[in-house]
């Protein structure tokens, strides 16, 4: 038994574990236990042995069929995890090697906790052929029965290519690592035999690739040690399951502190921007804010905060980039957070400086409208608590898509400074008061006095307060009493949902 066990636990052999640090990559096994409490790991399927004969397998010693799997605690909170095992014929799944993660996964959905899975692969065991390709079905079917049951995590910290790839894009959080993960569909060699183009991996599909081009990845770090520790800490606002809250936290920090660095954060001229970030964290616990797809779609800001202990979702506009606007990918990034929240009973606290949706021929052409729509599908659809504020500017389509009163936020808050209108006061002026303003002796000064006019009667919060699409306005250093006390009320939310199958997202 132990000289089993033993022989379990040196993988691959000494050569290739020598050589997986050398690539600067830890071992499968070093991976669960620097993400694991310790002593807490305990391992399933060890013994399971892969069973093909053809291409020389029958002879082959394939220490647990190259992936680890089991169970194990972060901070005491239950959790499922694989770790592909690359030392061992390339970490490459075969049959039993599918099995193997299937079963934690079942184990994860029918115990509700959450499935983290570490891939480092070199992908389909060619010598298996279709008992591999199933292999890979089978994974995909269960990351979609447990979608919106339990979280789900991917870690890429080696190669993840072909067919390997759609497990981690289904799931709800991708982690990459700087330099040592990749993901793709056909690898440079292929691209090059049949487009000609010439890429290295990392270009092709790097950790910073896809954290700020594609999307693919949520989170990308300087190395394993600090993508693993960045895991445990997420899993610390998550909850287990769907029909569980978040772990409340224990930070210190007053939830009727008020903060009178708001307005000097708030230019005093509007069309000048400034950073959200820092409006975010002065109304959040102290350093309790986890951003996701922070080089992403970098015009919407969205992560996870703690509020006076509990777990909120944060979608902001951020003026700093395309002056907020929405375009298709804000819109894709923004949208499948907010849903993402709504599985797992994350109230969302929207914050919105938006002047409307980006425009131009390419966005037109790449899909604005499908796009923008999901984020409106996403707002109407979600059932947890809802709170808006509007710091400065809500035009047009997009005040509405913004969790709007209209999508039925549960309560819209406005700042003084809040300018909601179909667009903004100049383009507004120069289209009603065209005339006045082309007849005037001054038409300068004619446009000016228009543009205030328009301001006054329309571009501010008072008037939205008047048909009671805004609830308040509020002082802005009492945001963070007022939107706390706000989740305090709502806590007790509970709306139904129809008894439909489901609705039809415009993908």
């Amino acid at each position: 038994m132990y000289r089993r066990k033993e022989s379990l636990l040196e993988g691959g052999g000494k050569d290739r574990i020598d050589k997986q640090h050398a690539d600067g990559k830890m071992t499968a096994r070093e991976r669960i236990d620097m993400l694991l409490d310790i002593n807490s790991f305990v391992e399933i399927g060890a013994y399971m042995k892969h069973r093909s004969t053809d291409f020389g397998l029958g002879e082959a010693e394939i220490p647990g069929d190259g992936v680890v799997t089991g169970y194990g605690t972060i901070d005491n909170n239950l959790v499922y995890v694989y770790a592909q095992d690359f030392t061992v014929m390339g970490g490459s799944l075969g049959e039993v090697h599918a099995q193997k993660i299937c079963k934690v996964m079942d184990m994860a959905i029918k115990t509700g906790a959450p499935i983290i899975g570490i891939n480092d692969s070199g992908g389909a065991r060619v010598q298996e052929g279709i008992d591999a390709l199933g292999g890979f079905g089978e994974i995909f079917y269960r990351n979609t029965k447990a979608s919106g049951i339990v979280p789900q995590i991917s870690v890429i910290m080696g190669p993840c290519a072909g067919g390997a790839v759609y497990s981690p894009a289904i799931t709800d959080f991708v982690f990459m690592v700087d330099n040592t993960s990749q993901m793709f569909i056909t690898g440079p060699e292929v691209i090059k035999t049949v487009t000609g183009e010439e890429i290295t991996k990392e270009e092709l599909g790097g950790a910073n690739v896809h954290a700020s081009k594609s999307g693919v990845a949520h989170f990308h770090y300087t190395d394993e040690a600090e993508c693993i520790r960045e895991i445990r800490k997420l899993i610390n606002y998550l909850p287990s399951n769907y029909l569980e809250e978040p772990v409340e936290s224990n930070i210190e920090d007053d939830p009727n502190r008020k903060s009178s660095k708001l307005m000097d954060i708030m230019p005093d001229v509007p069309s000048k921007a400034y950073d959200m970030r820092l409006i975010i964290e002065e109304i959040i616990d102290t350093d309790s804010f986890i951003e996701v797809h922070k080089d992403y779609a970098q015009n919407i800001i969205v992560g996870f905060a703690k509020m006076n202990n509990d777990t909120v979702g944060i979608i902001a506009n951020q003026p700093k980039i395309l002056a907020g606007a929405l375009d298709v990918n804000a819109s894709d990034k923004a949208a499948r957070f907010i849903r993402f929240c709504d599985s797992f009973n994350i109230s969302i606290v929207t914050l919105t400086d938006v002047p409307g949706y980006f425009p131009g021929v390419a966005q037109e052409h790449t899909g604005i409208i499908r796009h923008g729509a999901k984020l409106l599908y996403a707002y109407c659809e979600a059932t947890v608590p809802k709170i808006n504020l509007i710091l400065r500017k809500a035009y047009g389509g997009a005040y509405i898509a913004m969790s709007s009163k209209h999508l039925k936020a549960d309560l819209v808050l406005a700042w003084p400074t809040a300018e909601i209108a179909v667009m903004g006061a100049q383009g507004a002026a120069n289209i009603i008061f065209r005339k006045d303003i082309d007849n005037a002796d001054n038409p300068e000064k004619m446009r000016e006095q228009k543009v205030e006019q328009y301001k006054e009667n329309f571009a501010n919060p008072y008037v939205a307060a008047n048909r009671g699409f805004v609830d308040a306005v509020i002082e802005p250093m009492m945001t963070r009493p007022y939107i706390i006390s706000a989740l305090q009320a709502l806590k007790s939310k509970r709306e139904e949902k129809s008894n439909k199958k489901h609705g039809n997202i415009p993908l």
